[in-house]
């Protein structure tokens, strides 16, 4: 600005392999990001390389000097330097003089403008004291002047530096979380038994999710894991550490913010992704030949999806199975399904089908069981064309809700594998039901619509429709639907889809 008077800063930038290592700056701007000299000195450097003078590394400089030379470098930069470097140029000839000294049992000399050796670690630069200082300032301003937009900058920071296989990413990662352990409000909601904001247990979400990201990363050594490991059961034993469904005390959670809403908002976001492109690239080091990332990438993301696993407590942990499970499938359906990927989902879904207690869309599951109607939505629009029989059997097979069944459901209980559905006492605190139902009714007309002019089929479909739906609402609806996809302008009434429609209506 011109109204203010122009600085000289001294800046020091030492990097290696593309990394920036360290930075000094006399401006002594404290920050968790580099100050604007530091950012200057940099775009220079990369911009303008040949103002830059390159020198060889200083030992090798002296490698060239006769004695003559090396005395006169070494007086000289003592006259120049004498109040800060005499003591120690004194101590070091001392030192060196004396044949017994440590200094002489080393061979050769440090080098600091040499560069790391090519096994060392190399990381970027990365301030500890003011990442710390940094998360708890915006920690105690609780959400206000745009905190928790900072925090989820830091956040991006953290998956940047995993991106780029930097191991600051789990260093800065441990101290923004020391900083959330140590949030005073952590105990005083403790105290009260109250939940923590809506805000506040998302960026705790992403705290989690990132942690999961580095124990999870193939190429960290397992000595880093069992560290980490440590470390994340010494957080979990701490008193106030937040539990994963938020809810602490025993007062009822509220519902205003329950799904269908949260589920909805993230678009039997998201959507800014649309641009990507998904290619194969092959992978060397997996056993068999022609794989892809994207295959096992796919082939992962199925596995995940089809696991038996049972509806958590809290309301914000169901919501966050709901939300988790519809934006991995919104991830998936930026995929274009080529004939290698639809083998994969073919295999995936026989192995669901027969996979016993493992599987959601096993042939016998607990029914406290999340319901797989989202996914198998999916599966069934995804199979549809290339084997239409698969892509009904999931389907159908994904249609049944035990939790609102009275009994347990039937199934070949001679087959070790297979886990008895046990009805509880209790009758489970499922808060997100209405969104469960509304999935497991757009599944439903999903396949109505799919099986419009087959007589069979849609049979099938109404028979599964009047045996798992429960609700009122939801049969009629699917009573409306039947009756638009049977009357559409552009063909003769559906005569079975009409009888579906009555059937539905008078039920």
């Amino acid at each position: 600005m011109q109204s203010e008077p122009e600085t000289v800063c001294n800046v020091a930038i030492s990097f290696d392999r593309c990394k920036i290592t360290s930075v000094t700056c006399s401006c002594g701007n404290k920050d968790i990001f580099y100050c604007a000299h530091v950012v200057a000195l940099s775009l220079y450097r990369i911009r303008k390389p040949d103002q830059v003078k390159l020198h060889l590394p200083i030992s090798e400089t002296l490698f060239q000097m006769n004695r003559d030379q090396l005395q006169k470098f070494v007086q000289y930069l003592i006259t120049v330097h004498h109040t800060e470097v005499l003591p120690t140029a004194q101590k070091l000839a001392d030192e060196i003089l004396s044949q017994n000294s440590e200094i002489n049992q080393v061979h050769g000399a440090p080098d600091p403008t040499a560069g790391a050796s090519i096994d060392d670690e190399n990381c970027w630069h990365l301030d500890e004291e003011q990442v710390q200082e940094q998360v708890k300032l915006f920690l105690s301003q609780g959400g206000y002047h745009g905190s928790g937009k900072q925090l989820n900058l830091l956040f991006a920071k953290v998956r940047e530096m995993l991106k780029m296989r930097d191991s600051n990413g789990a260093r800065m990662l441990t101290l923004i979380t020391e900083q959330f352990m140590a949030d005073p409000r952590l105990s005083l909601w403790r105290q009260q038994g109250t939940t923590m904001t809506d805000k506040y247990r998302q960026l705790w979400d992403e705290l989690g999710a990132l942690w999961m990201c580095i124990v999870l990363n193939p190429h960290c050594k397992l000595e880093q894991k069992s560290s980490w490991l440590k470390q994340l059961k010494k957080w979990n034993s701490v008193d106030v550490c937040p539990w994963e469904d938020g809810n602490h005390g025993n007062e009822p959670p509220n519902l205003t913010n329950a799904l269908p809403h949260g589920a909805n908002a993230n678009q039997e976001n998201m959507g800014q992704c649309k641009s990507l492109e998904y290619q194969h690239l092959p992978a060397h080091k997996f056993l068999e030949e022609g794989e892809s990332y994207l295959m096992l990438a796919v082939e992962v993301a199925l596995i995940g999806l089809g696991q038996q696993r049972i509806m958590p407590d809290g309301l914000y942990a169901q919501e966050k199975v709901c939300r988790n499970e519809e934006q991995l499938i919104s991830k998936l359906q930026e995929i274009e399904l080529d004939d290698t990927l639809v083998k994969i989902f073919r295999k995936q879904a026989v192995f669901l089908l027969e996979g016993g207690p493992y599987s959601g869309l096993g042939e016998v599951t607990h029914r406290e069981s999340v319901p797989m109607h989202t996914f198998a939505k999916y599966l069934f629009t995804s199979l549809l064309p290339h084997d239409a029989e698969l892509a009904y059997k999931t389907a159908l097979r994904a249609m049944r809700l035990l939790v609102l069944e009275s009994t347990a459901p039937s199934g070949d209980m001679s087959r070790p594998h297979h886990i008895a559905s046990v009805v509880p006492n209790r009758y489970p605190r499922w808060f997100t039901l209405s969104h469960i139902e509304s999935q497991q009714c757009e599944l439903a007309s999903t396949m109505l619509t799919a099986a419009k002019g087959d007589v069979q089929r849609l049979e099938t479909v109404l028979e599964s429709i009047q045996k798992n739906i429960h609700s009122s609402s939801h049969i009629f609806k699917l009573a409306q639907d039947a009756f638009k996809i049977a009357t559409l302008m552009d063909s003769l009434p559906d005569i079975t889809l009409l009888k579906v429609s009555l059937e539905l209506g008078l039920q």
